[in-house]
């Protein structure tokens, strides 16, 4: 009796021990699968990051921060971001009361304001104005005094007609 006993528990531990092996060669299969299918994720993610990369190094060829040439013409005057500084001056034409001085249209729905800028080098600056509803967009020439004074010039401008 007492061997029958040793023998239902060996063949009882034996077919655990195959269901285990079993069951881990199932999970080694799906494992490899799923690690692949993760490998390849990987590598979508990675060329994301590239073309990604690739296009903030495009839109940033256009700054004054990457041109180091148009940036030779503040050293004198310390400062450490003239961008910022370029850019803050320029918004504070928009504390005037009214619409934007450098906005050569009158605002439809509000005054219209400066609302962003892009600092395209030494002389000129892009940006973006809007009453709210309408917008535009100017061409700016500017200079940069040894006071740290700035003048700004208007080059070119262009409303957007609005189309529904």
């Amino acid at each position: 009796m007492k061997s029958k006993i040793y023998l239902y528990l060996f063949l009882f531990v034996s077919l655990i021990c195959l269901y285990l092996v079993v069951s881990s060669g199932n999970m080694t299969k799906a494992n490899a699968k799923t690690i692949t299918r993760l490998e390849s994720k990987v590598e979508n993610l990675k060329d994301s990051v590239q073309k990604s990369s690739l296009k903030v190094l495009d839109m940033q060829y256009f700054s004054l921060e990457n041109n180091d040439d148009a940036l030779a013409y503040f050293e004198h005057l310390d400062l450490k971001n003239p961008a910022a500084y370029i850019a803050d001056k320029l918004l504070e034409t928009n504390a005037q009361k009214g619409d934007n001085p450098l906005v050569p249209y009158e605002g439809m729905q509000s005054e219209f304001k400066i609302n962003k800028i892009k600092v395209l080098n030494h002389k000129w600056i892009l940006t973006d104005f809007s009453d709210g509803k309408y917008w535009g967009e100017l061409l700016i020439k500017y200079e940069l005094k040894d006071d740290l004074g700035i003048d700004f010039t208007l080059i070119d401008h262009l409303l957007y007609t609005r189309s529904n």
